[in-house]
């Protein structure tokens, strides 16, 4: 039985409700820790009241997945031919452990975060390690196996592992069509209420409007449809996809992630905030890595690093002094060039010869490249049409069409440098930005 029914107040979803049994998973390590993990890593030293953590955002995750799940399962939300496809929609007994697996695979799909969520990830973990691949090994761990073990009936924990990281972080687990559906209702690209969560509650503490939209006219218009209209070739499995009413809260949803992007997440302070970071952790981690063993990953929280990142910025001879100070004192990289159009006009990597140029005079340790771009559109899902034909997304709306990618080229320069790189990029720009010739490669 899952026993008597709990209630969170959040600022975002009003009350989150959870029973017995999902209060026994909230209490375990691996969640509690999340409480000293910041959802937005460095980002609270721009926007001071993004302070959130990973915890309170895996409780949302939770309550959207269980509102998802009851709208697409619901009988007259569902088609004949889904229906047919999908022996688990007609099953109570299933529909209910099913239930049960995806909102505890919502609840655990972040507790492989790292300090500071993403900003540590990508250059501290071992080759081949990502969080998505500590999530699992935590969800198959001792203390969480004895937590599936006993709940009645008992929960199997590779179904949770499936729901909780998706197809692409779990290449050597096969998927049913039915388990595809359930983790992308997490982790989907369209519609994943990891997303959706994030954008709301990142929006609500940042001060910012830019990630609200109508997420409950988005999710009660959300269906299970057939993919075949969705792309060139098209595809038989059924995948989350939404009725033409809710296109509007679609686009909501796909702009608000665009501008979050643009002006919270991808703001030039908090990139070299993350990067300072970064460095600081290389220099003070033995062997500059995170460890993976569950223990250890267990044992370290923002709290261990930043009683660290004090510790180094007040002791000029400690590892990562200089990125402590940034961090600590604000004494970061300045912004030295960012990418606009008439110079991507001229050469599309002009971030790179502008660090470049700077490097060969002012040296490596004074300067940081940071360039990212989306790889890929906007996910592509399919929309039930009032005349019960099913339409792609992008051939039903120009709005969606005509969403940028969201793409960032900044270079950034040591203080004590910047006004002499800053003087010699606005005397040579032209120069500066110019692709490097053939002939130039080959003496490099």
């Amino acid at each position: 039985m899952a026993g008597a029914f709990h209630e969170i107040r959040d600022p975002i979803h009003t009350f989150i409700r959870l029973d017995s049994a999902e209060r026994e998973v909230v209490d375990s390590r691996p969640l509690q820790r999340l409480r000293h993990v910041h959802q937005l890593a460095t980002t609270y030293l721009i926007y001071p009241a993004a302070t959130h953590k990973r915890f309170e955002h895996s409780l949302g995750v939770m309550e959207l997945a269980g509102r998802v799940f009851d709208v697409v399962t619901k009988q007259e939300n569902v088609t004949d031919e889904i229906r047919k496809a999908m022996d688990e929609l007609v099953n109570r007994e299933l529909l209910s452990y099913w239930r049960r697996v995806l909102r505890m695979a919502a609840l655990c799909h972040d507790i492989g975060h790292l300090p500071f969520s993403h900003a540590a990830e990508g250059d501290l973990l071992p080759e081949g390690w990502d969080h998505e691949r500590l999530t699992r090994a935590l969800i198959n761990s001792d203390e969480m196996s004895e937590i599936w073990d006993s709940h009645r009936p008992a929960l199997n924990k590779t179904d949770i592992e499936k729901l909780a990281v998706g197809p692409k972080k779990a290449r050597d687990l096969e998927f049913t069509d039915w388990e595809s559906i359930l983790s992308e209702i997490i982790v989907g690209d369209a519609f994943g209420v990891d997303r959706m969560d994030y954008l709301l509650r990142d929006s609500h503490h940042a001060g910012v409007a830019y990630g609200k939209f109508d997420h409950h006219r988005l999710i009660d218009t959300l269906r299970i449809l057939p993919a075949q209209a969705v792309g060139p070739e098209g595809s038989p499995e059924p995948v989350l996809g939404i009725e033409q009413g809710g296109i509007q809260s679609a686009e909501s949803l796909m702009m608000a992630r665009y501008l979050m992007y643009s002006q919270v997440y991808f703001h030039h302070v908090r990139r070299i905030y993350d990067i300072h970071l970064c460095d600081f952790l290389k220099e003070w981690l033995p062997g500059g890595r995170f460890g993976v063993d569950v223990e250890s990953h267990l044992g370290t929280s923002d709290n261990q690093i930043l009683e660290e990142l004090s510790r180094a910025a007040s002791d000029e001879k400690s590892p990562g002094n200089r990125h402590a100070r940034a961090l600590v004192r604000r004494d970061h990289f300045r912004l030295l060039y960012e990418r606009n159009p008439h110079d991507v006009e001229v050469n599309p990597e002009a971030g790179e010869a502008v660090f470049g140029v700077m490097v060969e005079r002012f040296g490596a340790d004074f300067l940081r490249h940071d360039r990212y771009r989306k790889s890929g559109g906007l996910p592509e899902f399919p929309v039930l049409m009032r005349d019960e034909r099913v339409v792609g997304s992008l051939a039903e709306s120009e709005v969606l069409n005509n969403i940028p990618a969201v793409s960032v080229d900044y270079v950034f320069c040591d203080r004590s440098c910047y006004d002499d790189a800053k003087s010699l990029l606005s005397s040579k720009h032209d120069k500066v930005i110019q692709p490097k010739t053939e002939e130039q490669d080959g003496k490099n």
